[in-house]
């Protein structure tokens, strides 16, 4: 069975714009790198010339997935319960050691951002903090490392 991607109505667009462009301006562009890299002469001494297949290859290889991807999607409802953590909420933990509050959305695999705190739902802190509400403590095993969240608040992403 295929795997169901879960987004956003905001990811889901930006997917398919990056598909788009890299449809479109991605495969002109290399296109034209293939096309100048040829002009240098023999290729099998190009650097030129494998530098943009190489790069021919990896827009190709993202086509590709991206379209996977967008063949097998699910939207994450805006109509969704905040009592629970769910994909599609954005849920402020404590960290019971450090005494600190930090804010993460919660989000399908496909747009996770940890650097913009937007964890995965199959992460080790998203899929912990999944199904409890506000006021649970959650431990969390990181790879032999755990720590403690309090749930202080679920909100609208």
């Amino acid at each position: 069975m295929a795997k169901v991607y879960k987004f956003t109505e905001e990811g889901l667009k930006k997917l398919q714009d990056e598909l788009e462009n890299l449809k479109t301006n991605g495969r002109k562009d290399i296109a034209e790198r293939i096309k100048i890299a040829r002009g240098y002469g023999d290729l099998s001494e190009n650097s030129e010339y494998d530098d943009a297949k190489n790069e021919q290859a990896k827009i190709e290889a993202r086509i590709i997935e991206l379209e996977s991807m967008l063949k097998n999607y699910e939207i994450i409802s805006d109509d969704i319960a905040f009592d629970k953590v769910s994909v599609g909420v954005k849920v402020t933990v404590k960290d019971l050691s450090l005494k600190e509050e930090f804010t993460y959305s919660i989000v399908g695999s496909a747009e996770a951002d940890p650097l913009n705190d937007k964890i995965s739902d199959e992460s080790p802190v998203g899929k912990a903090l999944l199904g409890h509400a506000v006021k649970d403590k959650v431990e969390i095993d990181l790879g032999g490392e755990k720590i403690a969240y309090k749930i202080v608040s679920i909100e609208k992403q």
